[in-house]
């Protein structure tokens, strides 16, 4: 790709999200003919059709497809070096693109981004709120500059982890009912109708695993919401659900159950019963000066929270 531009890198993303090329160049501020010209440059480089034009309706080639990723992840790392030397030539401060789950986002994660804000005001931060395995493909894709994942990755994930946090899952039902017993196994989740998160989250995957490896298939009273709708819908009696414990913090109509691995076994047995929580980057990227700071501030956090005993109940700092 030596004889690629930028230009018609960004000019051919903008095409592909739009799917026309007279809105996509009256989104760039160019003339219809010029990007048309940029995209036809591009193809004859590439040696490939990028786009299929066939009756007005503009569709990716198998050829675009394949561009498609890697031109956002490359014009993303440009983007990330140009804030990085106008940050080292003082020009601006510089930005943190941050990832975490919903749990870390309703958790302890306000307070450190408030402790990160008071020491660096100058630095834009924006805060991508999803499951771990949306993040995981964000942060490989270069949307996102450090994310806080769940472990384990997948083993050609080309992320480096460091694992900061330990916290352990329970049961949240509504605080007007009452367990058979506590702490609940997971064979006690047989038969109990569950409120199941939406595909992507590490929560849906671990619950299943753990019922599967217990004997059985969980049974859904509704499933597909995200952290809060999980909550809420738990609150309104459709059902039970297995959670981190910080997310029940300031939740009077929840109460959380804790889990134990059942018969026989080991929380190292069976997945689902605590989980960990890392701090990533690409292997390829360094982070920026600025994604480096928030680091370096989060770890300060934890550490002090953990000194003072102000972490979430059921968390554990693992520095």
């Amino acid at each position: 790709m030596a004889g690629v531009q930028l230009q018609q890198l960004a000019y051919f993303v903008a095409v592909a999200e739009i799917r026309h090329f007279t809105q996509a160049a009256e989104s760039l501020g160019i003339a219809q003919p010029s990007l048309s010209k940029q995209i036809r440059a591009l193809e004859k480089e590439l040696g490939a059709p990028l786009f299929s034009r066939a009756r007005g309706n503009i569709t990716l080639t198998p050829a675009g497809d394949v561009l498609l990723p890697l031109a956002k992840r490359i014009l993303a790392d440009v983007d990330t070096a140009r804030l990085e030397v106008r940050e080292l030539a003082g020009l601006v401060r510089g930005r943190v693109r941050l990832g975490a789950t919903p749990s870390l986002c309703a958790g302890l994660l306000a307070d450190a981004l408030r402790r990160f804000h008071d020491a660096y005001p100058g630095i834009d931060l924006t805060v991508e709120e999803g499951g771990s395995r949306d993040l995981v493909r964000d942060l490989t894709r270069g949307s996102l500059d450090i994310a806080l994942v769940i472990l384990p990755l997948a083993d050609d994930t080309p992320l480096v982890t460091t694992p900061i946090l330990r916290e352990h899952l329970v049961v949240a039902m509504p605080s007007d009912q009452r367990p058979r017993r506590s702490p609940m196994s997971v064979e006690d989740l047989h038969g109990r109708d569950l409120v199941m998160f939406r595909v992507g989250y590490d929560l849906r995957d671990s619950t299943i695993a753990a019922c599967r490896q217990a004997g059985f298939e969980p049974r859904y009273a509704v499933e597909g919401g995200e952290m809060d709708a999980v909550l809420r819908f738990v609150e309104a009696g459709l059902g039970i659900a297995v959670v981190p414990s910080m997310v029940l913090a300031g939740r009077p109509g929840l109460r959380g159950v804790p889990l134990s691995p059942g018969e026989g076994g080991s929380p190292a047995d069976r997945p689902g019963l605590e989980r960990t929580i890392a701090i990533a980057h690409r292997k390829d990227v360094a982070p920026t000066h600025a994604a480096r700071a928030f680091r370096e501030t989060l770890e300060g956090y934890l550490t002090d929270a953990a000194r003072d005993g102000s972490l979430p109940p059921g968390v554990r700092h693992l520095t």
